[in-house]
């Protein structure tokens, strides 16, 4: 009898920590629209984002800012038809016209093509710095981690264990680096534009459209208090030769906008950066 207890209290305790693991996950964040919660196979907490005709956009937003830090979720994006929709993981200082601004954003696409991943960054309002990929896999199959370290150096953008990106800071060009900003994830109708320039909008006939997120991770220097204490990983976080090489994989095979060469767009010349990067 002693033994059965023992399990069972072991049980008890295991499924106690999965439950506070959970709360805690969730109570960081408020919410908008319409978002439910529930745990996948393996007990962890998940929040889902739902969108349809009627519901409007949907999305939770962190109760703390931050200035600087390394943030990452894994993401489970919409199956099937998603063209139209646009799921985000970004941070923001808000919305006015000099906000800055770091994104990841995930453009549906029709069945069967890939889904576009849009990297941006703005600062000082100014947010014409896309890098957009092709992801290499089903973004819908299961979850993948998605993470965006910021620093006083550089931005980077890494998929799973790939790093995709670096936006490098220059002292005499804008760099996100002074106001505090809020973690958000979202889902909205983006048919004006996600979709081969808006050419393919949403098919509502498909709706409601879910995206599931877990594993919410923040190692971050929160806005008028401390740093955490893991942020020697990531403060002066820069890019090895090796990391280099995942960068160039991914732009060489996967690349689909480069505002770099967009001449185009910058009729006048292309942003300073382009010629330094």
């Amino acid at each position: 009898m002693a033994g059965r207890s023992l399990a069972l209290l072991a049980v008890s305790l295991a499924l106690l920590q999965v439950a506070s693991a959970a709360r805690s996950w969730l109570t960081q964040f408020t919410t908008d629209g319409v978002v439910r919660t529930g745990y996948d196979t393996s007990g962890q907490k998940v929040m889902m984002l739902n969108l349809d005709r009627s519901s409007g956009p949907a999305g939770f937003n962190s109760k703390e800012q931050f200035l600087y830090g390394e943030f990452s979720i894994e993401m489970k994006l919409i199956p099937g038809n998603s063209a139209g929709t646009v799921s985000c993981f970004y941070l923001s200082s808000g919305t006015d016209d000099w906000r800055d601004e770091i994104d990841m954003e995930f453009m549906g696409n029709s069945s069967g093509q890939p889904v576009v991943l849009n990297t941006n960054v703005w600062a000082n309002g100014d947010g014409k710095k896309e890098h957009q990929f092709d992801l290499w896999f089903d973004p819908s199959a299961d979850y993948h981690t998605y993470t965006i370290i910021w620093n006083p150096e550089n931005i980077l953008f890494k998929v799973d264990n790939v790093f995709i990106r670096s936006f490098k800071r220059y002292a005499d060009l804008p760099y996100p680096s002074s106001k505090p900003m809020t973690l958000h994830a979202t889902l909205w109708d983006g048919s004006y534009w996600a979709t081969e320039k808006g050419k393919v909008p949403i098919d509502w006939n498909n709706a409601p459209f879910v995206v599931s997120y877990r594993s919410f991770y923040a190692n971050a220097c929160v806005s008028g208090g401390a740093c955490h204490a893991g942020r020697d990983g990531w403060m002066h976080r820069q890019l090895d030769a090796a990391e280099w090489g995942t960068v160039r994989w991914a732009e060489r095979n996967y690349m689909r906008y480069n505002y770099c060469q967009d001449g185009y767009r910058f009729p006048q010349g292309f942003p300073a950066e382009c010629n330094r990067n």
